[in-house]
């Protein structure tokens, strides 16, 4: 073996512990995640069996459900959280969007979309909800509506990425249909 092959050897194993590392580091860095998650997840599950939570508390459960795609189980918590402060303040809007989130990975349009107007009509300019309802509405092949909800998202965040991209696209999908 002469010198340039010892070289070629010394830069492919390198470049191979390199790639080893970066997986590594980003294999521990899940890991250190979901282990954060599941510690979470355990801690709210054990107070929560044993005494009455409060929003924040039932909120964070259900959003971690909803990581998880267990729908159901975000569903009640959701709700629970709604049931203690009735439901009608502002700061309940986060937890509306979410209920209408956990219904629409359920395929259950019709109660997302109900629950996303909750949210906007706790806070009118909550883009995110927006975006989730004109969602719901292309779903339901509402393309109308779904393109209204996106122009408002627009008028409220003329930056808003995912209003831009899906109002394109139906206003395309619209065009071609009425031809």
């Amino acid at each position: 073996m002469d010198f340039s092959d010892k070289n070629l050897l010394i830069v492919y194993l390198s470049a191979f512990l390199l790639l080893l590392s970066v997986a590594a580091f980003f294999i521990l860095k899940q890991i250190l995640k979901t282990q954060k998650i599941e510690n979470a997840l355990a801690k709210l599950e054990k107070k929560l069996k044993s005494e009455r939570g409060t929003v924040p508390e039932y909120y964070e459960l259900g959003s971690i459900y909803l990581e998880k795609k267990m729908f159901i189980q975000a569903i009640a918590m959701f709700k629970r959280a709604i049931a203690i402060e009735d439901g009608k303040i502002p700061e309940m809007a986060p937890v509306y969007n979410a209920l209408g989130y956990a219904y629409f990975g359920q395929e259950q349009y019709d109660l997302a979309i109900r629950q996303y107007k909750e949210a906007i009509k706790l806070e009118p300019e909550y883009a995110m909800a927006m975006n989730n309802l004109g969602h719901a509405y292309e779903q339901k092949k509402m393309t109308p509506q779904a393109l209204d909800v996106y122009e408002q998202v627009l008028k409220i965040e003329s930056n808003n990425e995912t209003a831009k991209r899906r109002s394109e696209s139906l206003r395309r999908r619209l065009v071609v249909s009425s031809k």
